[in-house]
């Protein structure tokens, strides 16, 4: 077992850079599918998510080179074949949701996918009927078999698409189908996320025709081919999100190069209502904290709301700030799953239902905890920051997924911490 070893009382302070987000690189990755011959991704972050799927892809027939840049980035050239194998191995798929990314392009260029059903992060149930409902009426079939969801459909044709929710999955599958589907297709109640706006960009250099990028309606005409492209991966909003957290919460002063305010702007306006300094930089904001921070509530929302992969770190930051907070979480039931690890910490929380009530304690008392996902794992090293001693952070191949060079990046922002095995 891999281990952070934390050590309190220090104030993340200097300079930090954020690479390409994690949740767009994995799509673009599905998306150089729709084309055969050389995609190129930019500042794709070296992470084992990244690898995941690159070995997703290489299963499909495809070449997949990583090569690293520095600053925990990379370059990825993806070549596709004419003819891609359309089946996902379980034993890969079953590591990480993102993997249900390949199906709509897959059935969109090959006319069939079988694509085993996900795993991932144990954060609540997230069911596929939108990403079925979606291509069912595009004209596929969709069957589940076996562990596997299998698609057929000799043709897509455009059609109008209502989502129940703004589901960020269904939202990229949908429109990586309907960009080769005959005719046009209407996405209502589409996600509004960076990730989605930077997938339609991607599409739109390899000749897709889309229209509402970033709103909640996409339309999108689809055409006969598209060409491979060389891309650069939007900044990651959740990593600097997660610096932004972790200065307010250590009082200390942070630079967060390539990090996007208008990605960030609930988030950034609650850490200025508990008290930071939070400022546009020239290639970057900047967060500052001079004293203890004021609990402020948080409530989680679909994009341009308050990100549900925030929420830990908002209950870490809420747990060492003066008064009490609510935070609720409307996205991932089981988000406050790593709320027990956290009480580990000496935090005071109660849960009621998908509410947390966090009265903020000045100091937090160290312990081994457990991290339960990627988020949840970040957030108990910020906490650990916090803590009068030595912190271990158990299961850290879950941070390992979403968050390059964790260890060497905090360090570069003056913390003490380091990686070890336990038997």
């Amino acid at each position: 077992m891999e281990c952070f070893e934390v050590v309190g009382g220090t104030a993340l302070t200097g300079r930090v850079r954020v690479t390409g987000a994690k949740n767009s690189s994995l799509k673009l990755m599905a998306a150089a599918l729709l084309a055969a011959g050389r995609t190129t991704i930019e500042e794709v972050p070296d992470i084992l998510d990244v690898s995941i799927m690159s070995e997703v892809l290489r299963r499909l027939g495809c070449t997949v080179a990583f090569r690293p840049t520095g600053s925990g980035s990379g370059v990825v050239e993806i070549d596709v074949p004419e003819a891609p194998s359309t089946e996902t191995d379980y034993d890969l798929v079953r590591r990480m949701r993102a993997s249900i990314s390949v199906l709509g392009p897959l059935v969109a260029r090959c006319g069939t996918a079988k694509v085993a059903l996900p795993g991932g992060d144990a954060i609540g149930s997230r069911g596929l009927d939108m990403h079925v409902s979606g291509l069912e009426k595009l004209g596929a079939t969709v069957v589940s078999e076996h562990g596997f969801l299998i698609a057929t459909a000799p043709t897509l044709v455009g059609t109008s698409i209502w989502l129940d929710f703004p589901s960020v999955g269904a939202t990229e599958n949908l429109v990586m189908a309907a960009a080769l589907a005959t005719g046009s297709t209407v996405i209502d109640n589409a996600a509004r996320e960076p990730e989605i706006v930077d997938l339609c960009s991607m599409l739109t250099a390899m000749g897709a025709q889309i229209e509402g990028a970033g709103t909640s309606t996409l339309t999108v005409q689809g055409v006969e081919s598209l060409s491979p492209v060389r891309y650069t991966t939007v900044p990651d909003r959740i990593v600097a999100g997660t610096w932004a957290i972790g200065a307010v919460m250590t009082r200390g002063d942070v630079v967060i190069e390539r990090a996007v305010a208008d990605h960030l702007v609930v988030p950034l306006d609650k850490l200025a209502s508990a008290g930071a300094h939070v400022e546009e930089v020239e290639g970057g904001i900047r967060v500052a904290m001079d004293e203890r921070p004021r609990c402020v509530d948080i409530v989680t929302l679909p994009f341009p709301g308050f990100p549900t992969d925030l929420q830990p770190m908002a209950v870490a930051l809420a747990a060492v700030s003066t008064g009490t907070a609510l935070i609720t979480e409307n996205v991932f039931e089981g988000r406050f799953m790593f709320v027990n690890e956290l009480v580990r910490l000496g935090a005071d929380v109660r849960i009621d239902g998908h509410h947390a009530v966090v009265r903020g304690r000045e100091r937090l008392s160290s312990a081994p905890v457990l991290a339960t996902d990627i988020r949840a794992g970040a957030g108990l090293v910020l906490a650990g920051l916090l803590s009068d001693g030595v912190t271990e952070v158990q299961d850290v191949h879950h941070v390992d997924r979403g968050y390059p060079d964790f260890v060497g990046q905090l360090r570069g922002l003056g913390v003490q911490i380091e990686r070890t095995t336990r038997p």
